[in-house]
């Protein structure tokens, strides 16, 4: 984790590509990773929003609270950016990472790009490409809370036994919390129904559901250790860009610098810190 504030991005797949994801798990859903992460990395490139290189963890999640099949992934993604040349971090602007519109349409693109060059193109409607998808976007402060909300998604099946309260007749009841209210309701479903609600949402064998992206990819690690340790300082100890009759900077991870101390009025960006400019004779009175 980063000492920085977290976002937690949602990108939910169609309705109408559930259908194809059900028969062709391992290939919809690898997609569904990469496309997206490929497509929030895309747009956090943009000066406008971020200008540099973001890190994800990223979640695949299958199911609603009643057992419903619907393939979604969530990032967990630090509020900032590490510059080109290595040395320089990018925070995002308070409360805001990127644009969500924007967001899920250059994620629809890269999925449509992308399953176009599969046999399952042709399996899906083509109203699906013009309609707008869903992805959502909120801060989650430190991250801590929302790494909590989304552990149990790693190592636990769909329904846990402690939720299941009784068979009877042929049928399964089990309980659940509704998302809009948090209150308790229950399902029955005929056995052959539940099974089929159980069984959707297992995984192909040796599928990866938690995936690292950017920042957090195994080729950024040293950069993420030194990253890490540059957040950590108190903005006294932050060292500050050399000027241009220095040496030039390497970009080495120990020579990251962070310039989030002063933030500019007008676009909220953090502004750069450059050399002061001393006076060769006496100041004005």
């Amino acid at each position: 984790m980063l000492p920085v504030p977290y976002f937690l991005l949602t990108f939910t797949l169609p309705a109408e590509l559930r259908k194809i994801a059900r028969r062709q798990q391992r290939l919809i859903y690898d997609l569904l990773f990469r496309t997206s992460a490929a497509a929030t990395q895309q747009l956090a490139q943009d000066p406008r929003f971020i200008g540099g290189q973001i890190g994800l963890v990223g979640m695949l999640h299958t199911w609603t609270r009643d057992l419903r099949y619907h393939p979604h992934v969530h990032y967990l993604v630090p509020a900032g950016g590490l510059a080109a040349d290595g040395s320089t971090w990018f925070p995002a602007r308070k409360n805001f990472l990127l644009p969500v519109k924007a967001l899920s349409r250059l994620f629809r693109g890269h999925l449509r790009r992308a399953l176009h060059k599969t046999a399952g193109y042709a399996e899906v409607p083509a109203r699906v490409w013009a309609q707008e998808w869903v992805v959502h976007c909120k801060p989650v402060g430190r991250g801590q809370t929302a790494l909590k909300y989304l552990a149990p998604y790693i190592f636990r099946v769909a329904l846990s036994n402690r939720r299941l309260v009784k068979l009877e007749h042929d049928r399964v009841t089990f309980r659940h919390k509704a998302s809009q209210t948090g209150q308790t309701k229950f399902c029955t479903l005929p056995v052959e129904a539940f099974i089929h609600r159980f069984l959707q949402h297992v995984l192909p064998k040796g599928f990866v559901k938690v995936r690292y992206y950017g920042l957090f990819a195994p080729g950024f690690r040293q950069w993420l250790v030194a990253l890490q340790q540059q957040l950590s300082l108190k903005p006294a100890e932050l060292r500050l860009p050399a000027d241009e009759d220095s040496p030039a900077q390497t970009t080495s991870p120990t020579s990251l610098v962070v310039n989030d101390v002063v933030q500019c009025p007008v676009c909220g960006r953090a502004m750069q810190v450059r050399p002061i400019i001393r006076p060769d004779a006496r100041c004005p009175p």
